[in-house]
């Protein structure tokens, strides 16, 4: 390896790019047959149905000579997770089809769109303390980098809908970009919160700040964002954003088979309908890292003990711990695509626009509050006038929830009980003869 040290020092930070750049890419890209699979079997446990369960299985034939004797007869399940692969090996091995009238340029251009963004989403993740391994570029404005490469994803919607000459196509393009506006505004604003709570926009100093004991005194515990007032705020608004940032259900309207057929990628099939869906679980996986590294503590443990210290900046230990809590992620948005129907157009613009944006603002507002308070009057100052906000802020809340009651209208409900019912006969009235 002395000839790496020989190479002049651009051509070293070049090959050094290249290497976090892959080291990046693979704990996201390489789990998405996985995350499939595991998708598929947890929404059959809660549906109540087996899921994919048997492509994959390994049975050994007893009579054939070619196999060992220790071998004959064995049986090995992979529990179905082979289907993945398998989907994958069928659309990758289909027939292409694209219709005449496409914009073919701007056809093959999405797809390839949302691909980019969701490998390049995680350039700035920290997978470890470890600075000469991760993050793949450690800037001091790596939230912005992350909004700005999340913001592009919504082109790969629109140009689908666009290119591909379909009116229900077009129709789910302009609801992904009606919905990006929507809800770029409360996220930033949410992670706009978090940046002013830890004073950098660099990822890697927003894990740092993460490592102190909880509220000061609680040694064992980390001070995780998510276990204070504004960072608890800021977490349900960023959660519900960065659901109907990727478009999964119950933000699912882009796609909303049941109105645009498949919405957005109607005219795809094969591989690049593969690359959109692909795209996604990426995407998905990749929010939920940014999710625990900005409100859970990013790579370190969630106890606080000198003797797993050491560990937290070795590179492998960081990367299981990111997957460990993206997993965790991952749960959430299949446990919301199994809980909530998908909402009406007009619901997801008054929860953007009416709840999360205003939620964000005031949360933004009270965090600035309580950093002056604590700076200038001391932290016990600081809790009393956050704890008196967010007070105030929860009753304007129910006061206005209590006004909204009071002036929707009220629907009668009806209930039938079908156990134990009694037998209803109907009489049968005969037909009477008109006469013409």
């Amino acid at each position: 390896m002395d000839w790496l040290h020989n190479l002049s020092p651009a051509i070293q930070d070049v090959l050094s790019a290249i290497g976090r750049a892959i080291l990046a890419i693979i704990p996201i890209f390489a789990p998405v047959p996985v995350i499939i699979w595991y998708e598929r079997r947890l929404l059959s446990w809660m549906q109540d149905r087996i899921g994919p369960n048997r492509t994959g299985n390994i049975t050994f034939s007893r009579t054939s000579k070619m196999v060992p004797s220790f071998l004959r007869g064995k049986k090995f399940k992979l529990f179905g997770l082979a289907q993945s692969i398998a989907d994958g090996l069928k659309l990758f091995t289909k027939e292409d089809i694209m219709p005449d009238k496409t914009d073919r340029v701007l056809f093959i251009l999405a797809p390839l769109i949302a691909l980019f963004v969701a490998l390049t989403l995680g350039c700035t993740i920290p997978f470890g303390g470890d600075i000469r391994f991760t993050p793949v570029a450690d800037v001091n404005v790596g939230m912005l980098v992350i909004l700005a490469i999340s913001s592009l994803g919504a082109y790969s919607t629109v140009l689908a809908g666009y290119s591909s000459n379909n009116k229900y196509s077009l129709m789910g393009g302009l609801r992904a970009s009606a919905q990006l506006i929507s809800y770029e505004l409360a996220m930033g604003i949410a992670l706009a919160a978090m940046v002013m709570n830890s004073g950098s926009l660099r990822m890697t100093d927003i894990v740092k700040s993460q490592d102190a004991p909880l509220y000061g005194v609680v040694s064992f515990i980390p001070n995780w964002n998510v276990f204070t007032p504004m960072g608890f705020i800021s977490a349900i608004v960023f959660g519900v954003c960065m659901i109907a940032e990727t478009n999964r259900p119950p933000f699912d309207l882009p796609e909303a088979e049941n109105e645009l057929v498949a919405g957005y990628h109607t005219e795809y099939s094969t591989k690049r309908w593969g690359i959109f869906m692909m795209a996604e679980y990426m995407a998905m996986f990749t929010f939920s890292m940014i999710f625990a590294t900005v409100f859970l503590g990013g790579y370190h443990f969630p106890i606080r003990w000198d003797v797993l210290a050491p560990y937290e900046n070795m590179y492998l230990v960081g990367v299981v711990v990111m997957l460990t809590k993206g997993a965790v992620g991952l749960t959430v948005y299949i446990w919301v695509r199994a809980t909530f129907p998908r909402l009406r157009y007009d619901q997801l613009m008054n929860l953007g626009w009416k709840f999360l944006l205003p939620l964000a603002v005031v949360n933004l507002m009270i965090t600035a509050t309580w950093i002056f308070a604590a700076k200038v009057y001391g932290p016990m100052a600081a809790w009393m006038v956050g704890l008196v906000c967010y007070g105030v802020l929860f009753i304007v809340w129910a006061a206005i929830r209590h006004q909204a009651k009071k002036t929707q209208p009220q629907f009668q409900s009806r209930s039938v009980n079908m156990v134990n019912s009694p037998r209803r006969v109907l009489d049968v009235v005969p037909n009477k003869e008109v006469t013409p």
